[in-house]
């Protein structure tokens, strides 16, 4: 008897099924029966499960003679199952990696619960994933198992079979089926947690759900949208014979009349002339299932009262409401963007604040960030401040004064303040006054063509426009370079009549300056257990792919390493989204401080991304991942082969990658001489002492800078690698395998 029963019933899915049967067969928890039913599909559905079904013993297919509908495919899937717990998919979504291996956990973890709760997430056909907006509902908290009315706002989770696991003699003792027709979740989802002794919830997204750009069955148009009636009728037939259940009736009659609303109001679910028929059906029902006394919305009224004229005018009333309100906010655009134009002119004639800087940056705290902070301790008379969006303030410092962008201060401070530092381009309609100092800190040393060179690579530079990006280069005073390869690169790809400041990267400063006790405290913070190896995963974005999907299974790659590595998962930040989950995989994608993510990491892996550079610094191993380092480098362009000149070790593959950690490599002999040779090219200044260095050369005017530490005189900042298990391990040395001899 296996422990689930996966339940995948098929029609007109060709295009997807193979994905989501792979996703079921591909699970890191085997003890499962797939059975896959061919719901009578004209496409080739039904060769496609056989095909599955020969190659592996855990498939089973099944063949209806005729085509029966979603709920019944079920039924007739639920009657072959044999195992411990049922388990639904459709056949267009797909089970996440470990999904089932979390499940079984979890139900072991709560004793046996009837129903176990899961979470999903929605993927769209453009690339995007956004989770449940009810995932709270699934929290761990609290005691489990737990009834139905010890949260009843599961209830308000999508109303779904897939989303649910149940426990199969728990089914067949309340003979539990699903009706035909459409809306067939809905008299199935109620019954169920209302009759269920035990309920877990699962916090984990366990299931992709699909949403197709054309062909699901409830974005169609179509009368069996009627249907939603008979299934509610169901669901409150059951409620009435059993008198123990009436206490669920006003929470099932609000969800009903909800559910009626979405249905009439969204766009292309009922056939043209059938809305009024609709609503005075739901009318009917409306009266027939209400209880009294319960307050209820205004769309609830509506629907009351059967009023379909007065609900069209009401939107069309919304409608024009909305259009007269987003012509009334142009206009006050318009007059406030010309009232704070008049003010920054009349700021510009003032005389200007020598006791002033103002800061920005594209994300977080970075090089200016650095630069800020070097002021403040080397230049205490300079009042700084800095532009900054709501959602950047966390990542910035205390103290500096917060200047929001499109502000009467904003543009004053523009105005009138003597040094302005960026690492990005600053206001179009900002005029450089005489007297004033720009400063631009750039973003790292170039790996990727930057500057002028994109103009090679159209999908790299997007809308750039060229000459507004030279028009912002007449503006800098200085521009700040870590190395010589950054300097002859800034200078012929930002070509202008600055100064260039070769004094390292500021921002590194903090990795130079940081003690173990500070490395400690931050693997606290971010929970990575004591002894671990911590692996810091940050790739590039990528200019030719439409989707950042990652290239490397993090969960797979945590399963291979084994407990004794965890790895921080950082997406770029155009990502947007988790690059896997995992017992042992931390997401810091919401993280302010790439610095500290360094400190307390003991490995970077990464592919092309500047970080490298700045990680070299601390002299911890570095491992580049460049599988698909041609079609980056048509569409990006690179400065150097970073294969022929890497950090450390190179993997061309997720399976090299796993065997790179797992022989020792990444932290042998050659490793470490190819972490030297990389920075003694790339981090020749930077010693701790950088942005002490810019502030006292462009604001005191200084030309005996302090000295430069020779790298050789150095001290690394203490790893925890040293203090885990793994310094036992014997490291490899003499030469390495094909992968790290490049």
């Amino acid at each position: 008897m296996p422990r689930f029963s996966v339940i995948v019933p098929a029609y007109k899915v060709q295009a997807y099924l193979s994905e989501c049967l792979d996703s079921v067969l591909s699970q890191s928890y085997p003890d499962l029966e797939l059975i896959a039913v061919d719901d009578c599909s004209p496409d080739a559905c039904g060769a496609i499960i056989d095909e599955y079904a020969a190659r592996d013993t855990r498939v089973r297919a099944v063949h209806l003679a005729e085509n029966q509908g979603l709920g019944r495919a079920r039924n007739a899937g639920m009657a072959e199952a044999t195992g411990d717990y049922l388990v639904f998919l459709d056949s267009d979504d797909t089970l996440t990696p470990d999904a089932l291996l979390a499940v079984a956990d979890r139900i072991k973890e709560t004793g046996e619960p009837d129903v176990l709760v899961l979470d999903y997430a929605r993927t769209y056909w453009d690339g995007r994933t956004v989770r449940n907006q009810l995932s709270g509902q699934l929290t761990h908290q609290g005691p489990a198992p737990f009834r139905l009315s010890d949260r009843p706002g599961l209830l308000r989770v999508l109303m779904v079979a897939w989303n649910k696991v149940c426990r199969r003699e728990f089914v067949a003792a309340h003979g539990f089926t699903f009706p035909p027709g459409y809306y067939e979740d809905t008299p199935w989802t109620f019954p169920v947690l209302m009759a269920a002794e035990s309920i877990a919830t699962l916090d984990r997204v366990c299931v992709h759900y699909r949403q197709r750009r054309q062909g699901s069955i409830l974005g169609t148009t179509s009368r069996k949208h009627f249907d939603l009636f008979e299934q509610y009728d169901r669901v409150f037939a059951y409620v009435e014979e059993r008198p123990e259940l009436a206490v669920w009736r006003p929470e099932l009659f609000r969800r009903m009349i909800d559910h009626y609303a979405t249905v009439f109001t969204r766009r292309g679910r009922l056939p043209r002339g059938s809305h009024g028929e609709f609503l005075r059906r739901a009318r009917a029902h409306y009266r027939r299932h209400r209880v009294p006394g319960a307050r209820l919305p205004l769309r609830h009224a509506l629907v009351r009262y059967g009023l379909h004229r007065t609900f069209r005018a009401l939107q069309l009333a919304s409608a024009v409401r909305r259009r007269a309100g987003k012509s009334a906010v142009k206009l006050a655009r318009a007059a406030r963007c010309g009232v704070l134009q008049l003010h920054y002119r009349i700021q510009l004639r003032l005389p200007l604040r020598s006791d002033r800087a103002v800061f920005a940056a594209s994300s977080g705290r970075s090089d200016p960030g650095a630069l800020e902070e070097a002021f403040r301790t080397h230049a205490p008379h300079i009042r700084t401040a800095w532009i900054a969006r709501p959602e950047q303030e966390p990542a910035l410092p205390p103290g500096p004064r917060r200047l929001r962008p499109g502000t009467a201060a904003y543009w004053t401070a523009l105005a009138r303040s003597r040094y302005l530092v960026t690492n990005t381009q600053l206001e179009r309609r900002m005029r450089k006054r005489r007297g004033q100092v720009l400063v631009q800190t750039q973003q790292g040393t170039p790996l990727k063509h930057m500057g002028l060179d994109l103009r090679e690579h159209p999908a790299a530079a997007g809308d750039t426009d060229f000459g507004e990006l030279l028009r912002d280069v007449d503006r800098w005073d200085h521009v700040l370079s870590g190395n010589r390869h950054a300097t002859v690169t800034w200078e012929r790809v930002f070509p202008g009549g600055y100064t260039t400041l070769e004094y390292g990267a500021p921002r590194n400063d903090v990795l130079l300056r940081a003690t173990s006790v500070d490395v400690s405290r931050l693997r606290e913070s971010l929970g990575i257990p004591e002894g671990a190896v911590a692996i810091l995963y940050a790739p590039t974005y990528r200019d030719h792919r439409r989707t950042q999907l990652p290239l490397l299974d993090l969960e797979r790659i945590a399963r291979r390493l084994g407990p004794r590595f965890v790895i921080l998962a950082r997406p770029h930040p155009v990502h947007g989204g988790p690059l896997g989950e995992g017992t042992r995989i931390i997401d810091v994608g919401g993280h302010p401080s790439v610095e500290s993510l360094c400190l307390a990491s003991d490995v970077l892996v990464t592919d092309y991304a500047s970080l490298m550079f700045d990680y070299a610094v601390l002299d911890r191993p570095i491992v580049v991942h460049t599988e698909d380092w041609e079609a980056y480098d048509a569409a990006r362009g690179t400065y150097f082969d970073l294969r022929a000149f890497p950090p450390g070790a190179v993997a061309r593959s997720e399976d090299e990658l796993i065997d790179i950690f797992a022989t020792g490599h990444w932290r042998g002999s050659r490793s470490a001489q190819l972490r030297a040779a990389f920075r003694e090219r790339f981090c020749p200044w930077d010693d701790g002492r950088a942005a002490e260095r810019v502030v006292r050369h462009v604001v005191l005017g200084e030309t005996e800078l302090p000295p430069v530490v020779p790298l050789a005189d150095r001290k690394p900042v203490p790893s925890a690698c040293a203090r885990s298990p793994l310094a036992t391990v014997p490291q490899p040395s003499g030469r390495l395998p094909v992968t790290e001899s490049h």
